[in-house]
């Protein structure tokens, strides 16, 4: 429950991973497949740097951060995710932790050169403690990749679902509605400087290979938020 005696909408959300994970990676989810390359030419070449993924899931991000060059740390909260990730990334130059991303991040100050976190934003109650840690664990004009179900999505009462394997039932882990406004001025209040806004919409071309978008075409689906971490003053 909620301070104010209201059911909390993110309760499920772990065990709901943590079943989605069994499933996550072949269920046809159009919304990995749109953002992936978004995030990917966001990122530009990331070999040699520091990247921390926030809320990696099954490691998708994290297998071609790594692949790349990357020296990555990988933090998610569902152990049935992780441990898809564990299996999918072998590589020496990762580092997976067991972190609720609604609390303080384990990691360092100036720590990495970039952040990524993808399709994380809906499961989170307080954006600006988001930012502000991630924010924090980036050096001075390091660059965070964050993208999010776009806040128009929700219009069309779509969120994160999927379908249990077992029971064949519809499970939504749970999700907020955070608005467009709400999102980009959380970033900013943390001392991050947009570099770009991008506003993602399936064409029939993508529908036809992920049915599951098509009644979304023309429809903003994506929000990617390409930022760098402000400059740190003087002192």
């Amino acid at each position: 429950m909620t301070e104010a005696g209201r059911p909390d909408p993110l309760s499920g959300v772990r065990n709901g991973y943590d079943r989605w994970a069994l499933v996550y990676d072949h269920d046809a989810n159009p919304l990995p497949a749109l953002e992936e390359p978004c995030v990917r030419a966001a990122l530009g070449d990331v070999r040699s740097l520091d990247v921390v993924d926030l809320g990696c899931g099954t490691g998708r991000h994290t297998a071609w951060l790594a692949e790349a060059g990357a020296r990555v740390t990988a933090l998610d909260f569902s152990a049935g995710m992780l441990a898809r990730a564990r299996r999918k990334v072998a590589a020496a130059t990762v580092r997976f932790l067991v972190h609720d991303l609604h609390e303080p991040l384990p990691l360092g100050d100036a720590s990495f050169d970039a952040a990524v976190s993808g399709l994380v934003l809906e499961h989170l109650r307080d954006l600006g403690a988001f930012f502000t840690e991630v924010r924090r664990v980036l050096r001075p004009s390091g660059r965070a990749v964050v993208s999010a179900r776009h806040p128009a999505m929700f219009l069309r009462d779509s969120r994160a679902r999927f379908t249990d394997p077992d029971t064949g039932a519809i499970v939504a882990p749970g999700s907020v509605h955070h608005h467009f406004g709400e999102v980009v001025m959380a970033a900013t209040a943390a001392d991050f400087v947009p570099l770009a806004v991008g506003e993602h919409a399936p064409d029939a071309g993508f529908a036809r290979r992920y049915p599951r978008a098509e009644r979304y075409v023309g429809w903003p689906m994506l929000l990617v938020l390409v930022l760098r971490a402000a400059p740190t003053p003087a002192p």
